[in-house]
């Protein structure tokens, strides 16, 4: 949802939008009519967008990452292995441990994924979460499902691999 503000014209926010630190004269924002005009830039009009999050908050828009639009790569640690996997940026980590399911057959409930040091839930969107282009992710087995694994091997007799059908017996 856009919404249309008329910014006021001060030298306190000329002096930080004008800068001209990102090489285009100052001027930051590309024109739209969905676009705020207004303020000005070293001298040079220009325009801010802004934008309604979920939560109720009137923010500016970004313009460097269209607010988690399109496709970034996510490079996710298992064990020694590392997965590039690319992704939409407003996909789940739910959505995540599925794609992950495939490539390393753990299933999506014995998997635990941390982000910065957390382990995040499965209805979070990654680009809620920060998560960008080439960021890492950590995955790890959860510690539950893995004892079980193990006490299901070693009860079965280790003569079967985990996984393998159960052999018939003929009398």
């Amino acid at each position: 949802m856009m919404i249309k503000l008329r910014s006021k014209k001060s030298s306190k926010s000329s002096s930080k939008l004008g800068n001209g630190a990102n090489g285009n004269g100052g001027s930051s924002l590309k024109g739209s009519s969905s676009m705020d005009k207004g303020c000005y830039n070293n001298g040079v009009m220009g325009e801010i967008k802004w934008e309604l999050r979920p939560g109720g908050m009137l923010v500016q828009k970004r313009e460097s990452q269209k607010s988690g639009e399109g496709m970034i790569t996510v490079r996710v640690s298992y064990g020694t292995q590392w997965h590039d996997i690319p992704i939409e940026a407003t996909s789940t980590f739910g959505e995540l441990k599925m794609i992950l399911s495939l490539l390393t057959s753990l299933e999506p409930a014995g998997q635990r994924l941390l982000f910065r040091g957390k382990e995040r839930e499965d209805t979070e969107h990654l680009h809620m979460i920060g998560v960008g282009d080439r960021d890492k992710v950590l995955l790890l087995e959860d510690p539950a499902i893995k004892e079980r694994k193990r006490l299901l091997h070693t009860l079965s007799g280790s003569s079967q691999p985990i996984g393998a059908p159960f052999r018939t017996i003929s009398v």
